[in-house]
Formats: C-alpha cells, structure tokens, sequence
C-alpha cells in the first residue's frame, strides 16, 4: 500500500490529506492540518513548512505502520466509520443502569448537536475535543435552555474519553487523541446536609408522602443512595449475631456487592417485616413533586436549608464523621472505591470546626 500526502485548497485554506492506495482502491485520511494558500510574511511561509513538516511526519509513520502490518486498509475503513454511530452503540449498552444511561444519551444527544453532521473517527483529535469542550462549556444547554453546569460539563466529556478509550481497544483508532488534552475541570460543588438537631426535627414532623419521608430518614441512618433503596427487598436485610442487623446488596451505581451494618433506628423506619422478595419501601418513586413534598417537609421542621433526597446520604457522612468515625470506616460504609470521594465530607468537617473556633471572641 502506497501513502501519499495530498493537497486540496478550500475556502482560502489548502487542507493536508493522506490518499491511500492499495490494490486498485483508494482511501482517504483527513489530517485536519491546514496551508495558509498564498503565504505573505516570512512567519506565514515558516507557519507553512512546520505544519507540511507534521504532516510528512504523519504520512511517514502511517507507511511505517502499514509495512509492520499494524495499519492496514481495514483499519483505514473504520478510521471513517462513524463515531457517533459507535457511540449510541455504547449508549445502548448502558440500558440497564438507569442513571448511567440517562448521561450517555444526554451526551449522545449534545454531540449530535455540536457536531451537525457525522462525525468519523479520522476526525477525532486534539482540536475536535478542545472545540467540543468550548461547546459544552459556552454554548450547549439544557431542555429548558438553560446552561448546562460545571459538572454536568465534565460528565459529558467524559462519556466522550471513556467512549474513545473502547475505541482503541476495538480497533477503530490506534491512540486515544484525548490523551493530548486535558480534560474540563470539576467545579467544587455545596454538599448540602442535616445536623443531628435537624435530622431528628424532621423525623418529629410531618411529610406528605410518608414512604417519601420514611425513605429519606433511612438513607440518613445507612447512607444508601434513593436507587438502592428503591430496588431494597426484605430478603436483603438481613441479622447475625456477629453483625446485628445488616444489609446484603448490590450496588446498583457501581456494581459492588455490599454488607452494611445498620442500626436499630434504621430497623424500625424499614417498619413491618414482609415477605422476602417484597420491596422495604413500596411504591416508592422519583419524581420532582416527591423532591417537593420533601422541600415542604423540611419547611414544616423549620429547616430553610434546599434539601433533596440525596442530602440524606450527605447527612449520614458528615454526621458519621462529625461523631467520630475515621473515614476509612466511613469511606467503607458508603462504598465508595476511591477514599479521596470521601475526603469531600472532612472539608465539610475542617469547614465547621474553623466556624467553632471562631465562635468564641474576646475583642
């Protein structure tokens, strides 16, 4: 197979492409470099020769590729297969996991709309990703045309990464071009949360919706997120003599198998036992009236604080560590696999025992 780079003037441009040549069949690889067209000024001509330089770097190595038998014309074909494509492809996949899918099809759906056309894999690099992390950052927005928050950036573009990484494995590229860039950074976000005073006032007032409340306070007393409460079933709780009561489960965000220890209190809010494959909190949804019927709840306890259901699990992190808990134990109990996911709850700590000190004043 024959590599030879090519020229081809476009809008004042002259775009630099590899032509492929093998056996009668012609194949064509975008660099995404660029000429200037008629260079005027000594820096444009010297701009010229280094991009021409990449590029001959470029079609060097691909020669070299194909005549070690790494680069073939097969790969060449799927360099120009589609991505998105192959990223709905992964989209799909993630069926099962509710929330994990939901984030891939919200990507799915902003590529689409940055992209405005189909976008091949040879398209993919460093400046592809650095204009899609302008885009997700200044310019994409949500369903209600708001802009998309920090994280909810990061999240997109790192469907984007890990998309790119499967692709290596399966062929379609042979480096991950996100390599060459970094990636957007995550916003420091208010884990907002009950103090001890405040979870029990909200236990002594009243909520519309009690499988809502009752869910809530248990999250506050295990840590466990509203996905693996919803899917909690009897046979999951479990008792020994070694552990007292404790719960059985699958993580359902990350898949884990889990034991966790759980108090009396969390025994008593689960209420009545049942038989073992009903759920503990029956017909228990999500849905933005439950969040607020929980908002009008907390108001009831004379709590201003904006809590949602996730808050529960906040609550019990902080207040383990608040209470003494090392956060290794406390890292163990929310299952977290990374101890540095729990060292956001000891800022929360450090935050209140500097508020403490400053309490008391002499002048």
């Amino acid at each position: 197979m024959k590599v030879t780079l090519r020229e081809r003037e476009k809008n004042g441009q002259v775009s630099l492409y590899l032509d492929y040549y093998h056996k009668g069949k012609r194949q064509y690889e975008y660099l995404r470099l660029y000429l200037i067209a008629k260079p005027r000024t000594p820096d444009e001509r010297i701009q010229n020769k280094k991009t021409q330089q990449l590029a001959e770097t470029i079609r060097a190595k691909r020669q070299l590729e194909i005549q070690n038998g790494i680069f073939g014309i097969n790969d060449l074909e799927r360099l120009n297969s589609s991505f998105l494509a192959y990223f709905e492809l992964l989209t799909e996949k993630r069926k099962e996991s509710d929330g994990n899918y939901g984030n891939w099809k919200s990507t799915h759906k902003h590529l689409k709309k940055f992209s405005k056309a189909n976008v091949k894999f040879s398209d993919i690099d460093k400046k592809w990703l650095d204009d899609l992390k302008y885009y997700l950052v200044h310019d994409a927005g949500t369903k209600h045309n708001q802009k998309l928050s920090q994280n909810s950036c990061v999240s997109y573009y790192n469907k984007v990464k890990a998309a790119l990484k499967e692709a290596v494995k399966d062929g379609y590229m042979l480096r991950n071009p996100a390599e060459d860039t970094d990636g957007i950074k995550e916003a420091e976000t208010k884990r907002e949360f009950l103090t001890l005073d405040e979870l029990q006032k909200a236990n002594n007032s009243k909520c519309d919706i009690q499988v809502v409340k009752d869910a809530f306070i248990f999250s506050a007393l295990t840590g466990l997120r509203f996905s693996d409460i919803q899917k909690l079933t009897w046979e999951e709780i479990q008792y020994s003599d070694e552990l007292g009561h404790y719960i059985r489960f699958k993580q359902k965000k990350t898949k884990g198998q889990e034991t966790l220890p759980i108090s009396e209190d969390a025994v008593k809010i689960a209420g009545k036992r049942l038989t073992a494959d009903e759920p503990v909190f029956r017909d228990l949804t999500y849905s933005e009236y439950n969040n607020q019927k929980i908002r009008e709840w907390m108001i009831r306890a004379g709590i201003e604080k904006y809590i949602t259901f996730h808050c529960a699990r906040h609550t019990y992190a902080t207040l383990q560590l608040t209470l003494g808990t090392d956060i290794y134990t406390v890292s163990k109990l929310l299952g977290h696999r990374n101890l540095k996911t729990t060292e956001v709850y000891a800022k929360i700590i450090d935050e209140k025992k500097v508020a403490a000190a400053n309490r008391i004043k002499l002048f």
